[in-house]
């Protein structure tokens, strides 16, 4: 490799690593590619698909304590409207004890799960919270 080639691949790879682990708002999404306009399906599968997406988003999925789930809304997101379902859980800590419960936005596009919103309150007001046992079964 030429020295050229070292230095553009020393100055590249911050940027490549910047776009990797940006927040979740800077994250490439299937919402980014919908119609506006467009209706969104209903997402049959959401129960499956927000165990999927939290089994990712957890550091430690065993143990999660009190989950429950709201059934999906047609909410507001980046001025679109997305089916949204909220999540509550009290999530194990890396030191074994439970410290606060967790409030969680799953948005589903063309009917699938796409992200987990951590700033829930405006999307999760007035959910109707059901339990979610699945949620309190997974295991890594």
């Amino acid at each position: 490799m030429g020295q050229l080639a070292k230095r553009a691949a020393v100055l590249v790879l911050p940027l490549l690593l910047a776009a990797c682990f940006g927040s979740d708002g800077d994250r490439p999404s299937l919402m980014e590619g919908t119609q506006a306009g467009g209706p969104q399906p209903f997402p049959d599968n959401f129960r499956g698909d927000t165990l999927a997406l939290m089994h990712t988003y957890l550091n430690n999925p065993v143990g999660v304590r009190d989950a429950g789930m709201a059934d999906p809304v047609l909410r507001e997101v980046g001025g679109r409207q997305f089916y949204v379902s909220c999540l509550r859980y009290t999530p194990r800590e890396s030191d074994g004890s439970y410290k606060t419960m967790r409030e969680r936005a799953v948005v589903f596009v063309n009917g699938r799960g796409d992200r987990v919103v951590d700033r829930a309150s405006e999307l999760c007001a007035g959910a109707v919270y059901a339990p979610f046992p699945e949620l309190e079964k997974m295991t890594r």
